[in-house]
């Protein structure tokens, strides 16, 4: 038995690595995906091009706008006096946002009276003008109480002390807020499922098409033999893959990696069988590559927009959260962030990996009873 499944190792191997599509499939695409997420793919907000409207031209609002230019998140791009101007740099996408201080701004704040400052911004990406929305207010919010407190000072002759309520803010885990610490580790899962699913979809079908499905047919392996043999060589896959992005994430990146190397192992292992149970359903019910290629793509997307990779899945609607249990992404990326970002260990994350473990059961039993070699 082990000679057999020896002898179908060295075979899978020769006919993946032969082929340089699979070659820059299995080795390149990893590292080209990690280095987009790590550098392209942000939520970060930061240098956002704005114009500044100012018709007051006064004190108050010079002080104003170098605030906004000064904080690191808004960058003062064009200086504009016209409606006009406004709506055509909105238009064309030069800037994300524009200050508008009216004229009698400086007269209004001298004269303890709300001086309105009108922030407008691009609404197209809803997500980033929320944020700037949020960062102007802020920023305006210290401007306006530095006024107060001078306005007292001056009025009293003592340093202003009003009660209030300091926030003092602390992240764990990931204690930068960098966007990177966050995607990066996904997309592991993302690698790992993309590669095995897309191998192991192809795995039998290959074997029809390519006309030595009969050869092996009348071979004397065995059924659970042949399976394991066409899954254990793109399980191996799997894992080198996870080793390069972590080594990329952990070296170039500096994603910190708190957890056990073991429980990421063993956790790689309860999803292999997932994915790889899921690509061998696949190839089974497909006659060509083509047809087993699309329908991994059909798995595939959805199943990554149900993760929580990009979207939190407590925003979605009660039905679709119900769909994404069963999804094996959803819970191997709590796996992945856990281990990486918070160091937790099995205690803490035993309910995904007992799901990981059901859910790759399942499969791969539903894929091996689709699959009779006497019937291929």
């Amino acid at each position: 038995m082990r000679e057999r499944i020896t002898r179908m190792l060295i075979k899978e191997f020769i006919q993946i690595l032969r082929d340089p599509r699979m070659r820059t499939v299995i080795f390149v695409m990893p590292l080209v995906q990690t280095l987009v997420f790590g550098y392209a793919v942000t939520t970060d907000v930061t240098d956002i091009p704005t114009a500044l409207f100012d018709l007051d031209n006064s004190r108050a609002s010079r002080e104003l706008a170098a605030q906004f230019s000064g904080s690191g998140y808004f960058d003062v791009v064009a200086y504009i006096d016209r409606e006009e101007a406004a709506r055509h740099l909105l238009d064309r996408g030069a800037v994300k946002a524009v200050l508008r201080m009216n004229k009698g701004f400086g007269d209004a704040l001298r004269a303890g009276r709300t001086a309105p400052l009108q922030v407008i911004v691009d609404g197209t990406d809803s997500n980033t003008a929320a944020i700037v929305l949020n960062y102007a207010g802020q920023i305006a919010g210290r401007f306006s109480e530095a006024v107060l407190q001078t306005r007292v000072v001056r009025a009293t002759g003592e340093p202003a002390t009003p009660a209030r309520v300091i926030v003092e803010t602390r992240a764990w885990f990931n204690e930068n807020l960098e966007s990177r610490n966050f995607y990066v580790p996904g997309v592991i899962v993302l690698i790992v499922t993309l590669v095995t699913l897309m191998l192991s979809s192809m795995a039998v079908v290959r074997e029809k098409e390519i006309g030595t499905i009969e050869q092996i047919m009348v071979t004397p392996i065995s059924q659970a033999e042949f399976i394991l043999g066409k899954t254990l060589p793109f399980a191996l896959i799997g894992f080198a893959d996870v080793a390069l992005v972590t080594v990329m994430a952990a070296y170039w990146f500096d994603v910190p990696v708190r957890g056990s190397l073991l429980l990421l192992i063993g956790a790689t292992t309860l999803y292999l069988m997932s994915t790889l149970g899921i690509g061998l359903l696949i190839s089974t019910i497909s006659r060509t590559q083509q047809q087993a290629m699309m329908s991994a793509f059909f798995f595939y997307f959805p199943a990554m927009l149900l993760s929580g990779f990009v979207f939190p899945i407590a925003n979605m609607p009660e039905g679709v959260q119900w769909l994404t249990y069963l999804n094996p992404l959803r819970y191997f990326l709590v796996i992945i962030r856990g281990i990486f970002l918070k160091g937790v260990g099995p205690e803490l994350l035993w309910p995904q990996m007992a799901a990981l473990l059901i859910l790759g059961t399942v499969t791969l039993w539903v894929a091996s009873k689709r699959f009779q070699k006497t019937s291929i």
